[in-house]
């Protein structure tokens, strides 16, 4: 038995009940919620990650949310410096994409703490109007803060590809809670949000991706990336190779 599979298989399983039972999504129809400051960071409530979508049907928390190099990250930008249009496409699907949290108290929900809320761009540069607006201002602060009705249609609702969350800031200034204890909790029982997403090693990551770009084939050996790959370098083996797949064997596995 490989012990290490079973430690890693295990680490996996509680990370996606802590993620489970931490994160909030709206659900159909209005929901009132209100974002309150993050614990971690007294300047802002936002928490900034980046994450590549839909690699082999995953999802994996880019390294470059917190400054730390990602071979995924590395490689799209490589590709989209190739000047090949394909090349290009393929790179702009790897790129890591911005995903926003904050921590959020459900209203008629407040017993079960302190949730991170995800949502996208449109939402986050709405959000940042408001608060930029000297006409309501830190809606987060636990005293003289607002709320924020949050309305989640689906994409059969709205007749197109996607689904729609809209928001509307409740306009009267309101506390958190009037208890004193429940607020304290609220405030500091809040997690890390790297307790919430794993975040893979570089060379994990490296391997998630040869996997991607070579579906089916069965390797004893670990992918080792190579931080320091020209970008001429890496210009020259995709332009001179068939396809992606390729450009990664000869650059990376080195």
């Amino acid at each position: 038995m490989d012990i290490n599979a079973v430690k890693k298989r295990l680490a996996q399983l509680q990370t996606s009940t802590t993620r489970s039972t931490n994160l909030w999504k709206p659900q159909p129809g209005k929901t009132q919620i209100r974002i309150i400051p993050y614990k971690l960071n007294s300047d802002t409530p936002f928490i900034e990650l980046f994450f590549h979508y839909d690699l082999g049907g995953k999802s994996y928390l880019s390294p470059t949310s917190f400054g730390r190099p990602d071979p995924i990250e590395e490689f799209a930008d490589k590709l989209k410096q190739s000047g090949n249009r394909e090349d290009w496409r393929m790179g702009k699907k790897l790129e890591a994409k911005l995903r926003t949290f904050a921590p959020v108290v459900v209203r008629g929900e407040e017993q079960g703490g302190t949730k991170f809320w995800g949502f996208g761009k449109t939402v986050y540069q709405e959000l940042l109007s408001l608060i930029a607006d000297p006409d309501y201002g830190d809606i987060s602060d636990p005293i003289n803060g607002r709320d924020v009705v949050v309305e989640f249609k689906t994409a059969e609702e709205t007749g197109a590809s996607f689904p729609k969350t809209s928001i509307r800031v409740k306009p009267n200034q309101t506390p958190i809670t009037e208890n004193k204890a429940v607020l304290t909790n609220l405030l500091d029982d809040q997690k890390d949000i790297r307790e919430v997403y794993n975040e893979l090693s570089y060379d994990e990551l490296a391997e998630a991706l040869g996997d991607w770009l070579s579906p089916g084939e069965e390797e004893e050996t670990t992918t080792k990336t190579d931080t320091n790959v020209p970008a001429s370098t890496l210009k020259s083996a995709v332009s001179s190779t068939s396809n992606v797949t390729d450009a990664f064997d000869d650059l990376f596995n080195k």
